[in-house]
């Protein structure tokens, strides 16, 4: 039989004298192993392109806000590509700043020339003035609690961003975050002139210097506590085809609706490196770019509140791990916190539940669907 099945293959045949039978489970478990082996193989290869790729990505991919400073130029290329723009800003008690914000945005980007088709100001239950002062200032102002309400709300800025989707028409939309004290329309353009430019481009993420306030004085380079401690580890060890990006959790980014419809969003302090991950999953990291916009002074939060964050960031990384690489890591690991409290002269421990909850792309939500197909609609000053 050996000679015989070697005569006739025309591949090459080993024959293997053995004293224990060999049944087709023998040849199965053989092939699997030889499968698992070139998909080390497969894998290292990957692992050993990604320094490349992320040096080629860099170079092409990276940008300076006053390559786009020409607001009559992007006003053209907007035109020429039939696009429309939303800016949404998400809010949580921000009387301070808000005001200057919404003004500076629509005197320059709408009043002087019409790059922004919408804007709106999506609030998460704001206690102060922060909703009233937007409106003053032109803006259309809506409480995401209010927004798709038969799906329930949760507390988050992912969920405002979300929500923030179904409430907006544009071909493209910007984020940006409205706590920062030194605004300038950069934080705008600076991420939409890539998408505007290169239409390979599906999603633009700002970064900039972070200085930090300590004891009333303005330090350079001390803040991005979360990214530098956190993120940028995680990002490097397990997804390190995304470790080009400078600043992976900053507030200001711009994407185009086809892609940013198709996406799950994590509803807090995940929302971020979500998306990062989801978006390169989806279309590589040759669909993303970043673009320098300098400085951005903001409000800086409590180490127990970064410590929050970091902890939701870790979880949201955990469990995209166990969908890619099918292994049970997030369903091992516990979603309560324990943070110390002293009082009394004594320390304990309070135990408090944090984990992002995730919704799905809105592009299976009927209500939106319906709302897409309706007549266009503005956000801005209510219109």
């Amino acid at each position: 039989m050996p000679e015989a099945i070697a005569t006739r293959s025309r591949s090459t045949v080993i024959v293997v004298k053995t004293r224990e039978a060999i049944g087709r489970q023998t040849f199965e478990q053989l092939a699997a192993r030889a499968e698992t082996l070139a998909a080390a193989d497969r894998a290292a290869e990957e692992a050993r392109a990604v320094p490349t790729r992320v040096e080629r990505w860099f170079g092409e991919s990276n940008f300076h806000h006053s390559e786009f400073a020409d607001l009559r130029r992007l006003v053209n290329l907007k035109d020429k590509l039939g696009l429309t723009i939303s800016l949404v800003l998400p809010t949580l008690d921000e009387e301070e700043t808000i005001g200057p914000i919404v003004r500076r945005a629509i005197r320059e980007m709408v009043g002087r020339v019409p790059l922004l088709d919408e804007v709106l100001v999506i609030d998460s239950a704001s206690s102060d003035r922060t909703r009233e002062i937007a409106e003053a200032e032109g803006a259309r102002v809506v409480q995401h609690p209010d927004v798709l309400s038969r799906y329930g709300s949760f507390r988050g800025k992912g969920e405002a961003l979300w929500k923030s989707l179904h409430e907006t028409s544009g071909d493209i939309v910007v984020w940006a975050d409205t706590d920062v004290r030194n605004w300038h329309p950069r934080m705008v353009y600076g991420t939409l002139g890539p998408l505007l430019h290169e239409p390979r481009l599906q999603y633009v993420k700002g970064y900039y210097q972070r200085p930090i306030v300590e004891a009333g004085i303005l330090r350079e380079g001390g803040g991005g506590r979360v990214t530098e401690l956190v993120a940028r580890p995680l990002i490097n060890l397990f997804y390190p085809e995304l470790s080009g990006f400078i600043q992976p959790l900053a507030g200001e980014y711009a994407g185009r609706r086809s892609i940013l419809e198709q996406i799950p969003f994590f509803t807090g302090y995940a929302v971020e490196i979500g998306h990062l991950i989801d978006i390169a999953e989806r279309i590589g990291i040759e669909g993303l770019g970043q673009v320098d916009l300098e400085r951005r002074v903001h409000r800086n939060q409590e180490l127990e509140g970064l410590s929050r964050m970091s902890f939701v960031i870790l979880q949201a990384v955990m469990k995209r791990l166990e969908e890619r690489r099918k292994a049970r890591l997030f369903a091992e690991l516990g979603s309560t916190m324990k943070l110390p409290r002293s009082g009394r002269g004594r320390l304990s421990l309070e135990v408090i539940e944090l984990a992002d909850m995730e919704r799905p792309p809105m592009i299976r939500i009927p209500e939106y669907l319906e709302r897409r197909q309706g007549p266009g609609m503005g956000a801005l000053g209510g219109r």
